[in-house]
């Protein structure tokens, strides 16, 4: 009987690295993570500080460089304080389960060819940890295990602002990772594979944001989402909920939230460098002109530089927009993400089907597909707005009709559209009250001289 053949392709090259070299590659992905993690937080503090014309961290180090480092050593060094009401156990484990899934998605991620491209110490082996055939549903599992840490720690805390931070997190996971989800089963179509060697092999001639752009915008607001970063920084929206789900934690607990927190953006740009911007692959005016951009150590610095570009998307989108209310995310979410990711996915399915039959027209069936989902997407959004506008409008008519009272709920609320509250009465001018004054009933003098007085 001939053995099941699970995946069709050849990863013979990985796992044949001795015992040593392991351990080595994977203390250089750790330390990639933690020294992209300190830079990333001073750079944001920077760049965010340059964006509203502040100075930003210039005390500790040159130019600042070490106040992420010397935040680490503070945080460490503060008591650590556990609430009296928490469930212990848990509160204790939901920053560890946070921060140890984030670590782990970058074993599969490429940082150079699949070929023996490198010497270690002598050994020739792959630039990348290890491969599977299906790395990238192991990375959707991971993240999904992460979001857990945060859950947990809402309720864990005992305290009612974590709980709602919590109950944020968990509605915002799961419905970003079904677009997510999606985004990532056009590339496999595609592609024909869910290891991550053999989907940047297969961006050689063109990378997926070309082919698949659709599947390129659901993915970054996704991440956006599933980092919980702004504009969706639901969970820990410090307007409402205080501090969110880390509100009851200190010292190093803290530390590790906020470190799952960076290690995760990193971690999810690498995953989009990976999928969608060719991987470790030179950009297409270096890789015509210089046929060694693609070999030895260089793939890796061109895979840092796109990692880094996206790190400063994030920290862009952070000093630019505001955060959303709680039913934009949800309506995002469900009703725009999902739908969109369905229908190309549809799409992206058809157009591997013609590929498959030796069909010729398969990227115009793609070309005009995103075309036409964009302008339904554009469509759509603009129905939202106006039906948000009518629906504003009517409520206008009808609350116009309804006396308003502002203390009907027992505590001030504003006025809807349309309602006026009531007047609030004024005291008069003080030419225009009367003087009352001891004395005899003719007090036209007196209020004459109060008049002058005035």
């Amino acid at each position: 009987m001939n053995p099941v053949q699970l995946a069709a392709e050849d990863l013979s090259l990985f796992g044949r690295d001795v015992w040593w070299l392991v351990v080595v590659k994977a203390v250089f992905c750790f330390a990639f993570l933690m020294v992209t993690v300190l830079f990333s937080i001073v750079w944001e503090r920077k760049v965010v500080a340059w964006m509203q014309l502040r100075i930003g961290p210039n005390r500790h180090g040159p130019w600042g460089m070490l106040q992420s480092l010397a935040d680490g050593v503070k945080l460490m060094l503060k008591e650590d304080v556990i609430v009296k009401r928490a469930d212990k156990v848990v509160y204790v484990l939901a920053p560890v389960i946070a921060a140890i899934p984030a670590f782990m998605a970058i074993a599969v991620i490429p940082f150079g060819p699949s070929g023996n491209e490198v010497s270690i110490f002598g050994q020739r082996t792959t630039m990348q940890l290890t491969d599977l055939p299906i790395a990238m549903l192991y990375v959707l599992a991971v993240a999904s295990v992460g979001i857990y840490g945060i859950v947990l720690a809402g309720w864990s805390s005992g305290s009612t602002y974590p709980l709602l931070g919590g109950l944020r997190s968990c509605a915002q996971m799961i419905s970003y990772e079904i677009a997510m989800g999606a985004a990532f089963a056009s590339v496999f179509l595609y592609s024909g594979s869910m290891s991550t060697s053999k989907i940047v092999e297969a961006q050689a001639d063109r990378w997926y944001v070309i082919l698949l752009p659709v599947s390129f915008i659901i993915y970054i607001v996704t991440m956006v989402g599933e980092t919980n970063r702004a504009p969706f920084d639901m969970p820990e929206s410090e307007g409402d909920l205080v501090g969110g789900f880390n509100t009851e934690y200190s010292s190093i607990k803290f530390a590790l939230f906020m470190l799952a927190e960076y290690v995760n953006m990193v971690t999810v740009s690498a995953v989009s460098v990976t999928l969608f911007l060719g991987g470790w692959r030179a950009p297409a005016p270096i890789s015509t002109y210089w046929e060694g951009a693609n070999h030895g150590w260089w793939p890796m610095l061109w895979f840092v530089i796109k990692v880094q570009l996206l790190l400063f998307f994030f920290i862009w989108l952070r000093g630019t927009l505001p955060r959303v209310r709680y039913d934009q995310l949800m309506k995002l979410g469900w009703k725009v993400l999902i739908p969109v990711s369905v229908v190309w996915l549809m799409l992206v399915a058809t157009v591997r089907a013609l590929r498959n039959e030796n069909y010729d027209f398969q990227q115009i069936v793609l070309y005009v597909g995103g075309a036409v989902i964009a302008v339904l997407l554009l469509s759509f959004v603009a129905d939202l707005f106006r039906s948000k506008r009518e629906a504003r409008d009517g409520a206008a008519e009808g609350a116009a009709d309804e006396p308003f009272d502002p203390m009907a709920g027992g505590f001030p609320v504003p006025p809807k559209p349309g309602q006026q509250p009531a007047p609030v009465p004024r005291r008069r001018p003080r030419g225009q009250r009367e003087l009352i004054v001891s004395g005899g009933a003719n007090t036209d003098s007196d209020r004459e001289e109060g008049g002058e007085n005035v």
